[in-house]
């Protein structure tokens, strides 16, 4: 064989080798930092914002003309309906609440995705409980607040709250 074939055969083992070696190593990232957060880019979020959101459909009437108990399960007449994230990156995002319960973090699965470091996966969630709309946090590193106080347990909320987690404030809207 000539010089040339065994350089050419030489630098191509070399490049699979190196091939090799950063497949191995973005297997090992994978592995060490967990699923990669997709963040949003600033066009879709002002898309997002622009978005009409759904008018609530109006509660349901008894027999009698009377609201039924679905009007009042959700907590009545200062009850929040929605998020409005007014401090951080998606400044402008609205989002209806769900009586099932609305999850906020940075985890592609919750409701509100926050693209905020401070934030963890699932750090915070709101639900409706006795009639009630309450907050919790959910074990994250940085904590949230509703207002100065940091919450250690679910607490009830109001419309006109405000909930801080990291650099993002949301605050809930009627």
């Amino acid at each position: 064989m000539s010089e040339l074939t065994l350089t050419i055969i030489r630098l191509g083992l070399l490049a699979l080798l190196w091939i090799f070696v950063f497949s191995v190593v973005g297997v090992l990232r994978g592995d060490i930092y967990g699923t990669r957060v997709v963040t949003r880019s600033s066009r879709q979020s002002r898309r997002a914002a622009e978005r009409p959101q759904a008018a609530p459909a109006p509660a349901a009437r008894n027999d009698r003309g009377g609201r039924s108990d679905r009007g009042r399960r959700s907590g009545g007449g200062n009850a929040p309906r929605s998020l409005l994230v007014t401090q951080g990156s998606l400044t402008g995002t609205a989002l209806p609440l769900r009586e099932s319960g609305t999850v906020i973090g940075r985890n592609p699965e919750s409701a509100l995705v926050l693209d905020d470091d401070f934030a963890s996966g699932r750090h915070a969630r709101i639900f409706v409980r006795d009639g009630a709309w309450y907050v919790e946090d959910l074990g994250s590193t940085n904590g949230t607040w509703l207002g100065n106080d940091r919450l250690t347990e679910p607490t009830p909320v109001q419309a006109g709250s405000t909930l801080r987690i990291g650099k993002t404030v949301i605050e809930l809207r009627r």
